[in-house]
């Protein structure tokens, strides 16, 4: 007898035994078999605290892109530029695959050697900001109605997309392709055989896998899955959207997000797909003599010349307020200090140039050679609040002081918690609101071992733009209008220190939170921030 052959991909058998045990349990079958609902959107009360079953790239992203952008994304970021442009290079080749043969040469390419720690990196750092700008919105409130989501990947690995998820959406489980690892290293291959669900980095537990008979599960899909039949035959309703009907559907705002986008990483500002990756690529050699010749023009020119020298080449600097007149006094005793949000580590140098005068700075954590190469004066503070007190008032004392005091860069309209140190110094300090503007490159980075080159990349975009207002003198002098903190206890510091970020949140429409350093390191990085293992002690 001949057995029959199975209508399902033999890659998606694996897929199609896990819902099996997820929607029905170990012995329980259907005699008979549904049909796909061709929906724009499935009722509301259908779904309401039911299990979901979602193709991600049917009902969660707007759009069929290419999927060249995200691996584009993963070459880059995990691999470096050259791993990009191999890429890019073997891209029209690539296409001329079949479907099945693309991905997984595509795969081949961009993970072959690469650390797992470093794509598992990217997939929680960098990818998600992507992804939520693709999020379909109405895609999203059918899913998030369930009460369980078990989200299923078939376009890119699940390395990829499960930080996501599980970060952003909260999802439960996430099935996805698997790419084979050999002692921490990728080899590349998909390994079809071992496809497996998991919940918070662990295999799904029979009690939640098991789903028995009393509950059943809703399928939503793509008119054109491969694996409709699986979600038709194995889910109690299934509701399939076409493309025709996605074309109407709208982008996520950002108000809308699941969880706020506050902290993401990564070199790459634009979506890189293939036409944008060959301008990239083509405008590099360029753009790195252009951060050259800019980068001498402001360490070695005074501003008045090296700030007009960086408008032709395409730099914009705007002073939206010009700062209040007495700190610009030579005469008065000590110095004016500075209170800024963190943008890129170039803000202290822009604050210089906007004063048309030499500032010093205080940093906690930034490389030997950023040091080195400085125009304006820095000084290392040590973690102690008591001697990192004394070093900057005797800093204040000597001239004007620039202060960052969230501790590090955030790009996204979001301001950190302050740090209230500088609070005490002086009853009154002078709010600095900056902003950037870049078009191919981001300025900053939280990757070991490439903080150096932050500077360099900001100043490799094509037109980047910075955006300074120097506001109007906060007080933060609580008590008779003593200064350096004498008489202030602790709360009425953070007091101050709490309303110059209002000043500051209200003068740039950000948000404020209160996240830190840590918090953004340990989810970016997962350490502490310490760079270069340098911090003194």
């Amino acid at each position: 007898m001949v057995k029959k052959p199975s209508p399902f991909p033999k890659s998606f058998n694996p897929i199609r035994r896990l819902l099996r045990r997820n929607l029905s349990g170990r012995h329980y079958r259907r005699s008979t078999t549904a049909t796909a609902k061709t929906t724009t959107l499935p009722p509301t009360e259908n779904l309401q605290s039911q299990t979901v079953i979602v193709e991600v790239e049917a009902w969660l992203l707007r759009s069929q892109l290419s999927t060249f952008a995200y691996f584009m994304l993963v070459a880059v970021e995990a691999g470096g530029f050259l791993r990009g442009l191999f890429l890019l290079l073997a891209y029209p080749l690539l296409c001329l695959l079949s479907g099945d043969m693309r991905l997984k040469a595509m795969v081949l390419v961009t993970f072959f050697g690469l650390r797992e720690k470093e794509v598992v990196r990217v997939g929680k750092a960098v990818l998600p900001k992507l992804f939520l700008e693709e999020m379909a919105m109405e895609g999203l409130e059918a899913v998030m109605k369930a009460r369980r989501v078990v989200a299923v990947c078939t376009l890119f690995p699940r390395v990829m997309i499960q930080g996501f998820l599980k970060e952003y959406l909260g999802v439960d489980t996430v099935v996805g392709k698997e790419v084979m690892v050999v002692a921490g290293r990728y080899v590349g291959v998909i390994v079809d055989e071992a496809v497996t669900i998991q919940t918070d980095g662990a295999p799904v537990g029979e009690e939640m896998m098991n789903k028995g008979k009393h509950e059943e599960a809703f399928g939503l899909v793509g008119t054109g899955s491969r694996i409709i039949h699986i979600f038709s035959h194995y889910c109690m309703e299934t509701y399939a959207v076409s493309e025709a009907d996605k074309a109407a559907w709208h982008p996520l705002p950002r108000d809308n997000y699941p969880k706020p986008l506050v902290f993401h990483d990564g070199r790459l500002a634009f979506m890189p797909t293939f036409p944008a990756a060959v301008a990239m690529y083509t405008y590099l050699p360029f753009g790195i003599f252009l951060a050259i010749v800019r980068s001498l023009a402001y360490s070695l020119l005074p501003y008045r010349i090296s700030v007009p020298l960086g408008a032709l080449t395409g730099m914009r600097f705007r002073i939206i307020a010009d700062p209040p007149t007495d700190a610009t006094d030579k005469n008065k005793a000590g110095g004016r200090l500075y209170v800024c949000n963190h943008r890129t580590l170039l803000d202290p140098i822009t604050v210089a140039a906007g004063l048309n005068k030499p500032v010093t700075v205080v940093t906690y954590s930034v490389s030997p050679v950023s040091e080195l190469i400085a125009p304006i004066r820095t000084a290392r503070l040590t973690r102690n609040r008591d001697e990192d007190r004394r070093r900057m008032a005797a800093l204040l004392a000597r001239g004007d002081l620039v202060v960052c005091p969230e501790g590090t860069t955030c790009r996204e309209p979001y301001l950190l918690r302050f740090s209230p140190l500088f609070a005490e110094l002086t009853a009154e300090v002078t709010p600095v609101a900056l902003e950037t503007r870049v078009d191919m490159f981001y300025g900053t980075s939280t990757k070991p071992g490439s903080k150096v080159l932050d500077p360099l990349y900001f100043m490799m975009n094509p037109r980047p733009e910075y955006r300074i207002e120097f506001l109007q003198p906060v007080r933060t002098a609580t008590t008779n209008g003593e200064e350096g903190g004498h008489g202030n206890n602790k709360s009425q510091t953070i007091d101050a220190a709490n309303r110059v970020q209002r000043v500051l949140g209200e003068a740039l429409a950000f948000e404020l939170t209160e996240q830190t350093r840590k918090d953004k390191y340990m989810m970016l990085a997962g350490n502490e921030g310490i760079v270069e293992g340098k911090a003194k002690k």
